[in-house]
């Protein structure tokens, strides 16, 4: 799981006050209450994650509110938070320069500003195996490849983008974990439900085109000696913090 290791990295004291911007299901705003944060404020564009994230951590609700915003337009007042975090979405945002002004805004004088995004370029092997294979037989898919289309799946311009947010003593590392699959329907399945990028470019595919792409991943994916498929996940980390006027 991603999201504990994230929030060790990003270094966030106990009770603190915490915003998680761009929450979807909650699984941070979850990391951050178990670690001991006094308060977190979830904000996120979908109505339907806000409504999954709020239900799943019910019994916490005196300790998370959960609000729909717009990261880039945050409803929330200047100098609220000890740490503000983001994970996993600044690719996914139209203006992120706008999102981090707006997540300096928002923390507190010397308060943490941090994120973390899949190395989609090279370490997210599941996507690597995946756009590879559907490259080489629809060059047209290079296109849609996440790792050519987002350039904040690098360290140096998620470096850039930090500092040019006025935020000081900003630090870039990574988190790798494993990710496991049983076997191949395992990892089949999720592209199946159109979710993401390659989810849309499979279901886009005819039955004939999605089969020889089927085929090639089963011929491409590394397979342990009881069908087992496990492959390598990285994300990149980088951390500020607001600086006294």
């Amino acid at each position: 799981m991603l999201a504990p290791k994230f929030l060790g990295w990003a270094r966030v004291p106990n009770n603190a006050r915490v915003l998680d911007v761009g929450c979807g299901t909650g699984a941070l705003t979850e990391a951050v209450l178990a670690s001991g944060a006094r308060q977190v404020t979830a904000v996120d564009p979908s109505t339907a994650f806000i409504a999954y994230a709020s239900s799943r951590l019910v019994d916490q609700s005196h300790a998370a509110e959960f609000r729909v915003g717009d990261a880039m337009d945050l409803p929330l007042p200047d100098g609220t938070f000890d740490a503000v975090l983001s994970e996993l979405v600044l690719n996914f945002i139209p203006d992120p320069t706008r999102a981090l002004r707006e997540m300096h805004r928002v923390a507190k004088q010397d308060g943490i500003v941090s994120a973390c995004v899949w190395d989609y370029a090279d370490g997210m092997k599941m996507l690597r195996f995946f756009w590879d294979s559907a490259a080489a037989l629809d060059s047209a898919a290079r296109y849609l490849d996440e790792g050519v289309r987002f350039p904040l799946c690098h360290p140096e311009p998620l470096k850039k983008l930090f500092e040019d947010a006025k935020l000081s003593n900003v630090e870039v590392g990574s988190i790798e974990i494993e990710t496991r699959f049983h076997d191949f329907e395992d990892y089949w399945s999720p592209f199946m439900g159109g979710q993401g990028p390659a989810g849309e470019y499979l279901i886009s595919l005819d039955d004939g085109n999605r089969a020889r792409l089927r085929e090639k991943l089963v011929a491409e994916l590394p397979t342990g000696p009881e069908g087992g498929i496990q492959l390598g996940a990285k994300a990149w980390t980088v951390r500020g913090l607001k600086p006294h006027r």
